[in-house]
């Protein structure tokens, strides 16, 4: 038989590669399943391997270390939210304590009469006829209304009435607070209408008074009213503020 020549053997080969054989596909299958495997193995051995040497005990000390530095951050963050808290609870406190202070003096600004106000009240609109309206008669209305819960008064829109305002009887009219006021003398008086209507119309009131005087009532009663007369803050000469009064 003739030796096979170079040439013959490539051609076997070719036709093997071009055409394999089903054993040739079952090897090779397994190659590469083979340097898959190992592929896998090789990367599985460049895991980090910080803790590899560590002996067992090192490794719980590892771990309580890990499990201390939790609970210190976990009391920590306990700490922060009740300081927080802490802070929005007085924040509250001193926005309640401004709301009261402030409320407390609004309700001083309007009795001491330092401010303007409005709101429901009575009009009262005394008309002389042939007697002067006396200074008592008037004293009379102005402190039954106060009474009666009227929280603000001014005359004639010139003049604000305070628990201070003082009168007195003048020539051509009546002296309040040193200003002379001539009638008719109108009262405006911030209240609930028709208590303040009531306290001063009732049988034998301040009203029936002034009219057995000979003089003229007209009230009215208005869902609004506006007093704009106001007085200087009165500043006391010898008062002052006792901020400890259990002397302590």
């Amino acid at each position: 038989m003739p030796d096979p020549t170079p040439s013959s053997g490539r051609t076997r080969l070719l036709r093997a590669m071009l055409k394999p054989s089903r054993s040739q596909v079952v090897v090779g299958v397994l190659l590469a399943l083979v340097g898959f495997a190992a592929i896998v193995q090789v990367r599985a051995t460049e895991v980090d391997t910080t803790y590899a040497g560590l002996r067992e005990q090192d490794l719980i000390d590892v771990l309580n270390g890990l499990a201390g530095t939790t609970q210190r951050a976990e009391s920590e963050i306990d700490r922060l939210e009740e300081a927080r808290e802490d802070l929005r609870t007085d924040t509250r406190r001193v926005g309640t304590a401004l709301e009261e202070a402030q409320t407390q003096a609004d309700t001083l600004a309007i009795l001491a009469g330092t401010v303007p106000v409005t709101g429901p009240g009575i009009r009262v609109t005394i008309t002389e006829t042939d007697t002067a309206v006396q200074v008592q008669d008037f004293i009379d209305l102005v402190q039954e209304l106060r009474t009666s819960n009227a929280e603000a008064m001014q005359l004639n829109g010139k003049v604000r009435l305070v628990a201070q305002s003082s009168f007195a009887e003048a020539t051509g009219g009546l002296v309040v607070d040193g200003e002379l006021l001539g009638p008719p003398y109108v009262l405006d008086a911030i209240g609930a209408p028709d208590t303040l209507s009531g306290a001063i119309s009732i049988a034998r009131g301040v009203v029936a008074e002034l009219e057995e005087t000979g003089a003229v009532v007209e009230i009215q009663e208005l869902g609004s009213l506006d007093i704009e007369s106001v007085r200087e803050p009165l500043q006391p000469d010898n008062a002052t503020p006792d901020l400890d009064p259990a002397g302590q």
